[in-house]
């Protein structure tokens, strides 16, 4: 991973962590290798991008995932929730107990804390989302089980 600081005009702009004030870090794209998504969470081709992790006191990551058409995660939850934001193609979210809904492109997708959900790409389409998450003692997500093609179809 290559890192590089920059002195910033204000040094209380954007602490990158209490070591660094006054600096600000920048992840370039393509740094970080791609991982595919394991199968005890998701069903179906997808693809983990890393964007970035919380430096302390933070605690907010982001991932960029892409779903191949027909591919989703399991149920899962999130202790202090999640966001995702759709940045191409098609997908589908759901809660439980709720309808399933379709998402697109600027979508914004908010998962309140401790909710059973799911999220993926449409039948026919892939889809690629950033999720954004906070840790709580370290833990930013509790898989469940996998979401049924039943389930999923419905």
């Amino acid at each position: 991973m290559e890192r590089r600081t920059f002195a910033t005009a204000s040094s209380s702009t954007w602490p990158a962590s209490p070591g660094e004030k006054g600096r600000v870090r920048i992840q370039r794209a393509g740094s970080q290798a791609s991982t595919k998504g394991p199968a005890e969470w998701f069903t179906g081709t997808v693809r983990i991008d890393p964007l970035f992790q919380p430096s302390a006191p933070a605690r907010t990551g982001a991932t960029q995932v892409t779903f191949e058409p027909g591919a989703r995660t399991a149920w899962h939850t999130h202790p202090l929730g999640q966001t995702i934001i759709v940045t191409s193609g098609c997908g589908r979210a759901q809660c439980e107990g709720g309808a399933i809904e379709v998402i697109r492109p600027g979508d914004v997708v908010w998962f309140p804390p401790g909710v059973k959900h799911w999220h993926g790409a449409g039948p026919e389409t892939a889809m690629t989302h950033i999720a954004i998450h906070e840790a709580l003692d370290g833990k930013t997500v509790d898989w469940l089980e996998p979401v049924s093609d039943e389930d999923y179809a419905a």
